[in-house]
Parts: C-alpha cells; sequence; structure tokens
C-alpha cells in the first residue's frame, strides 16, 4: 500500500509502498480516507512533543488520526493504532466515531483536533460557565478559531481575540468576538489595554495558544495591588511563541489565579470517554449543520515530502486527501470550505 513514511526522527515523510497493518487485538482494520496534518504530528515525529516516544528505530508512518471506512462500509473519525497517512491503517476498536451524512471528509478530518485543543479546555480545565467572559490568546490559528466559536456556543458573555495579523483579527468578529488586543502593540500599551478590559469586564477564561512573551504579559496585567480580585482560570493549551515564561509569586499571591494546562495527560480517561462519545459527535453535527465554521486546504498524498512543512494561513487546517490517489496525485494544493 502506499503511505507517507517515517524513516528517521525529524525526516520529510516519503510517499511510498510499505506492507500493510496487522489488527491485534482491540483493533480494526480500515480504508483510510482523509488525515489532517497537524502540529502535534510534526512535533512528534522529530521527537520535540512531550508525548513522543523517543528516538525510534526502522520505518513509521505519519498521522494519528483520520477519516476512514469500516469493513462493512461504516464511516467514521478514527485514532490509529497504526499510523493513518496511509491506504490503510489499524485503529482502536473503542475510539471510533461516526461521522454524520451531511458531513464531508475533509471537514471530518479537520475539525477533531480543533475540538481536542478547545473544548476540552474550555468545559474540562477552564470550567467555562454562562456569561463568563473568555479571552483567546493567539485565537487567528486554526485551533483559536475555533475556541472563539465554541466559547459562544458554550454561553461566552464576551469573547477577546488577540493575534497578530490585524485583518484575521477582525474576520473573527463574524465568529463571535467582541474586542481584539494587537500583539503587535508595545508590551506597555498591550498590558495598558488587556488591563482596562478587565477592569471594565473582568475576564474568567484565558484560552492561551501561545505562551512565551504574551502569557507573561496577560499574567502581568492581572498583577493585583491587595485588594479583591475577580477569579481568572488561565488555561495553557499551545505554545507557539515560546514553551518558558518568568512567573511572579506575587502575581500568585496578589490575585485569584487558576493556573493550568490542557493536553494529551491532563485529561482523566472518563473526559476523554466523553469526547469521544458525546462532545465530538456534537461537533461533527454542528459543523454538517453549518453552524461550526471550519477552513481546509486539501493537498494529495503523493506530494506529502513536498507539502509537510507548509505554511498554512489564515486559520486553515492542512488536509490530505488519501482515497482516489489516482485522480488526486496530479492536482495542486487548493482551498476546501
Amino acid at each position: 500500500m502506499k503511505a507517507a513514511v517515517i524513516i528517521a526522527p525529524g525526516e520529510m515523510p516519503r510517499y511510498t509502498d510499505i506492507a500493510e497493518p496487522v489488527a491485534q487485538d482491540g483493533e480494526i482494520l480500515v480504508s483510510v480516507k482523509a488525515v489532517a496534518l497537524k502540529h502535534l504530528d510534526r512535533s512528534r515525529s522529530n521527537g520535540t512533543h512531550y508525548s513522543s516516544e523517543g528516538n525510534f528505530t526502522g520505518a513509521r508512518v505519519a498521522g494519528g488520526d483520520g477519516i476512514c471506512l469500516l469493513p462493512d462500509g461504516t464511516r467514521v473519525y478514527a485514532i490509529g493504532a497504526s499510523g493513518m497517512m496511509a491506504e490503510k491503517a489499524t485503529v482502536e476498536r473503542d475510539r471510533i466515531v461516526p461521522v454524520p451524512e451531511g458531513l464531508d471528509d475533509i471537514t471530518a478530518a479537520a475539525l477533531p483536533n480543533g475540538v481536542f485543543g478547545s473544548a476540552m479546555a474550555l468545559r474540562f480545565r477552564a470550567g467555562i460557565a454562562p456569561g463568563d467572559t473568555v479571552l483567546v490568546n493567539g485565537a487567528t490559528g486554526f485551533t483559536g478559531r475555533m475556541a472563539v466559536q465554541l466559547a459562544r456556543y458554550y454561553g461566552a458573555g464576551r469573547v477577546i481575540a488577540t493575534g497578530r495579523n490585524v485583518a484575521a483579527l477582525e474576520e473573527l468578529r463574524g465568529l463571535g468576538v467582541d474586542e481584539t488586543l494587537s500583539t503587535r502593540l508595545s508590551d506597555e500599551e498591550f498590558v495598558a489595554q488587556f488591563r482596562r478590559m478587565h477592569r471594565s469586564t473582568p475576564v474568567q477564561v484565558i484560552i492561551d495558544y501561545l505562551w512565551g512573551h504574551t502569557a507573561e504579559l496577560l499574567l502581568t496585567a492581572l498583577n493585583g495591588d491587595g485588594s479583591f480580585s475577580p477569579r481568572t482560570r488561565f488555561v495553557s493549551v499551545g505554545a507557539m511563541t515560546g514553551d518558558t515564561i518568568r512567573l511572579s509569586s506575587a502575581l500568585l499571591r496578589s490575585v485569584d489565579l487558576q493556573l493550568s494546562g490542557s493536553g494529551l495527560g491532563s485529561w482523566t480517561r472518563g473526559q476523554v470517554r466523553t469526547l469521544l462519545s458525546e462532545m465530538l459527535p456534537e461537533m461533527f453535527q454542528l459543523a454538517a449543520d453549518g453552524k461550526l465554521r471550519v477552513g481546509t486546504t486539501v493537498v494529495p498524498l503523493a506530494e506529502i515530502a513536498n507539502l509537510w512543512d507548509m505554511d498554512i494561513s489564515d486559520g486553515k487546517r492542512l488536509v490530505v486527501r488519501i482515497a482516489d490517489q489516482v485522480l488526486a496525485a496530479g492536482a495542486s494544493a487548493r482551498n476546501f470550505r
């Protein structure tokens, strides 16, 4: 079968032939249709993600999840036991979610990682409540845009978005953003503007995809003066601008701050079961009904080596189409809504 195969950590995947995987106990052999290419996939392949298994020997197929067909023809989203960027894969029998008829393969493949990175943070780590004011730090990326929409869906009373691209920030107003805050501002003006927003309408939830310097600035702006303060739940989901920050102990003593993270290893088994049995089917249906906007760029599996590091703008997700390779092999990347 054809697959995107990584020979060694850090190398580009190769489009080549590899033997079909063999299903083990608790697994099913499936035909793969579409797989999203995510930052997680890239960082795991080069060993830089905290969940990476470390150095590996031998070839492995890229991709952790995707849309596929069960042997009886049922179309599902599944988490791979083997790599998913291949014509065939083995998937975990208890980590399968049916895909509604009204939802196309490409959108269905793009959606789950965005839900993992937004819904889990909002519901289980931040404990979002109706009426909360939510700030999404790094809102112009794919998962940030998802967080904006889901914050509204879960009842946020006000949504604030930060980002570098002014035009992209303004576009987010159509997805439910009330106020924007540019990360291009000077440090002093960024802190001053956020403080004004927080004093006017206290921010109960911060969902952070950037970490690094902007996270430091947001936390600095929360610093208290000894008077009573509203509670803020700050949830780190990504580290696009840096993996470490400086954190003053005075901040932790001067405000009512809950600082946590959301990602693989931070969720309970019960929460993951809820994600797969309730939350993801709900999000699939919202997208099928046109109530959740997902932007994608589609590429063929045959071109994976050239597209592995492709920079995707405008908050879109890169999706690799696995099926119909004869038709797709000569195609170039295109936009899909």
